[in-house]
């Protein structure tokens, strides 16, 4: 859609939960690309009222593609910027959600490259698209008859205002341009567009560098530094060891999903320090890859570019559409969760250390050392383990699990597609048709990539290739979930752990938030950044649900259903190790906003990571979830900085919203409590203002009450 073009510098952001626009032909705008050799411009077809070609792509095709889809778009825009008759919603601000197409369907072919499917020769294609792309989008932005055009509609509104619908369009691009400097004179203008085309150039580089790392520090084990390690784990380590030309080892990837698991189970404490080592190292080695000297460079240029429209600094440019409107008050968040969340890390190491003792080990916890003893404090306190917990966590039946969910609060049945009927990308993704249970209407198709492999960003992500919109008629979706599980041995299961479960349910939130929608306007489908998060966390709450427990979560052996004795450990412990979880996030969001806030000049920012969490008190045991030099979600793009926070504000939502569930009578399957969430949190997108369709979802505005209890934190006084 519009914003997704003209309001991002940074393509990764655009590309983590994109739209597309409307694909249906009309007069006003016609699609000039119904006949090319380049598939990537090429109108989709087949069924579905088409999908992508994805069985076709090349990367030898980016460039071209690319190239001709902005040439067309520019041309779109120049047309409506200098339509002879005056300036109405019909001619400008509509035309404008028509225009782009043959862009549209491009952007989804360079998402799948840059994200899953991502090789060198497409990196060096990435690298000099980028600032290009940034041209075309500061052509479109600083385009002065177009934002006149556009703001001579919205000062007209203010006496004549337009549907609620058209409304909330019109506010939201208008002010896209105004954020975006197209009020600028000319001399600002262009240097406004000399730092985004520098910054996404930036943006495209540090993405580069974390994926080398990725891709090239894999630690290999032999037969006897296996000791702890689960034998899917083992299986998986010796299958990934095999496909990297080391038959007979077993490999560690630098991945999330690969550490993770090792540092919790390995009892080799030097190789835990090794691989903890490598990936919290990512972007911060030292060599040509490095990522440290980039950050400084894009915080300057974020800040002089804010500075040029008037801004202090990034942060309140950046802050003031969303729901937190300042950085002052998403800081005041952070930091009434910030004291109590290092307090229980205090009580979490306390622990740990005690049982290091009693087990003869004269240690002190360092931060590799964490998550090792962390389960033997679970396994101590709550007679709960983790090994044990993901013998009834079966992908397969996780995502059956997903679908029962969809269908009792959404009413969705999803139908596997039989092979070869939609082009897929990689033997590993698998399509399913959406529809409702009771009238079989079609609402959309549904893409699984749930496995890690090289090229592939790590990480789970939710992308459309197709959004919802009634502007000329109803346009189904076309939506994906994208995991880094690692794939099991053959003819193993794939068994993964309840944190991955519950992202495993968050993503598909995003998804089941694309399918709902039910807006007219392709801009509507757009996100609030502290906003989009609430729902996909939401959904998480439904994994514990007895009803999921009971039907898809039993043993990959024996296919007994999880025993009650363990569910009730399950969920005595839901509060364990908060201190860990809640820190590291916080501590990355905290940095993220403070970097934002600072004086950019000359710094240093591996000394301003530093100093700055001791200055809060960081505990020395753990890290930051994403450290500076790797912090994609804020140097890859612009989607998530000075807007990490936006977790911990919609996890206030979420918690307040979950407890919405709890007192109803029906409880989490509550089909009154169901009914509103559809209609106010989940259809209406970004048609309305997202704190005004919570207060109808609720009644009232979110309180913190609920997260702090949630997270067994004590509940601040008023």
């Amino acid at each position: 859609m519009y914003n997704k073009l003209i309001a991002v510098t940074g393509l990764t952001a655009i590309l983590l939960v994109t739209s597309c626009k409307n694909e249906t032909e009309n007069s006003e705008m016609k699609d000039e690309t119904q006949s090319t050799e380049n598939v990537l411009l090429e109108k989709w077809t087949g069924p579905y009222s088409g999908v992508p070609a994805f069985d076709k792509m090349e990367v030898s095709d980016v460039k071209p593609a690319m190239r001709k889809a902005m040439e067309l778009s520019l041309t779109e825009i120049d047309s409506i910027a200098n339509n002879p008759e005056p300036p109405t919603f019909e001619n400008t601000i509509e035309a404008m959600e028509r225009s782009g197409k043959a862009l549209d369907r491009v952007f989804v072919y360079y998402g799948i490259f840059s994200s899953n499917m991502s090789s060198p020769d497409f990196r060096e294609v990435q690298t000099e698209l980028a600032p290009e792309i940034s041209e075309y989008s500061s052509k479109i932005s600083q385009n002065e008859k177009l934002f006149q055009r556009i703001k001579t509609v919205y000062e007209n509104a203010k006496t004549n205002p337009l549907d609620p619908d058209q409304q909330r369009v019109l506010e939201l691009v208008y002010k896209d341009f105004e954020m975006n400097g197209a009020d600028l004179d000319a001399t600002k203008k262009a240097r406004y567009a000399e730092i985004n085309k520098e910054l996404s150039s930036l943006y495209t580089k540090f993405s580069n560098n974390v994926l080398h790392d990725e891709e090239n520090y894999v630690t290999f084990l032999n037969k006897d530094q296996l000791s702890g390690l689960p034998d899917d784990y083992i299986k998986s380590a010796a299958q990934i060891a095999k496909d990297k030309g080391h038959e007979g080892e077993y490999a560690v990837t630098n991945t999330r999903s690969s550490m993770d698991p090792f540092l919790t189970y390995s009892d080799e404490r030097d190789l835990r320090k090794k691989v903890w080592t490598n990936y919290y190292a990512r972007g911060d080695n030292g060599d040509d890859y490095d990522n440290n000297e980039l950050i400084a460079q894009i915080l300057k240029l974020r800040r002089e570019r804010v500075q040029l429209m008037g801004y202090n600094n990034y942060a309140d440019w950046r802050l003031q559409d969303r729901m937190a409107k300042t950085p002052e008050n998403a800081m005041d968040l952070m930091m009434k969760v910030w004291p109590a969340a290092i307090a229980r890390v205090d009580e979490e190491v306390a622990d740990m250390q005690e049982i290091a003792k009693e087990e003869g080990a004269n240690i002190t916890i360092e931060p590799w050392d964490y998550r090792y003893y962390a389960e033997k404090v679970r396994k101590k306190k709550y007679d709960l383990n983790s090994d044990e917990v993901k013998q009834y966590l079966q992908l397969d039946k996780l995502r059956d699990a997903i679908f029962y969910v969809a269908g009792r609060l959404f009413n969705y049945q999803f139908t596997p597609v039989e092979e070869g009927k939609v082009p897929v990308f990689h033997p590993d993704v698998n399509v399913w048709e959406v529809t409702d249970k009771d009238s079989g209407e079609f609402i959309g198709l549904w893409y699984l990539d749930p496995f890690a492999r090289t090229g592939k960003r790590s990480g789970a992500w939710a992308t459309m290739y197709r959004s919802h919109n009634m502007l000329d008629g109803k346009q189904t979706v076309l939506a994906s979930n994208n995991s880094n599980f690692v794939k099991a041995a053959p003819g193993e299961p794939v068994l993964i752990s309840w944190d991955d479960a519950e992202t495993f349910f968050h993503e598909f939130g995003h998804a089941l938030h694309f399918f709902s929608s039910n807006v007219k306007y392709p801009t509507l489908n757009s996100g609030v950044r502290d906003y989009t998060e609430f729902q996909s966390q939401l959904l998480e709450r439904w994994l514990s649900t007895d009803e999921v427990i009971n039907q898809f979560l039993v043993h990959y052996q024996t296919g007994e259903p999880m025993p009650k004795e363990l569910v009730e450990k399950i969920k005595k412990s839901s509060t364990f190790n908060q201190g860990f979880a809640t820190t590291e996030y916080l501590a990355s969001a905290l940095i993220d906003m403070k970097l934002h806030l600072a004086d950019p000049d000359n710094i240093d920012i591996d000394k301003f990571e530093r100093e700055t969490l001791q200055e809060l008190n960081m505990p020395k045991e753990l890290p930051m979830r994403h450290r500076t030099p790797q912090f994609g979600h804020v140097f890859s793009g612009e989607g998530y900085a000075t807007a990490y926070y936006g977790y911990l504000w919609a996890d206030v939502l979420t918690s307040d919203a979950a407890e919405a569930f709890q007192e109803a009578k029906g409880g989490f399957y509550d089909s009154e409590v169901a009914k509103k969430l559809v209609e106010y949190l989940f259809a209406p997108r970004n048609s309305m203002d997202p704190a005004e369709a919570y207060r109808l979802f609720r009644g009232r505005d979110a309180e913190i009450d609920a997260l702090m209890r949630d997270r067994g934190f004590p509940v601040p006084k008023n």
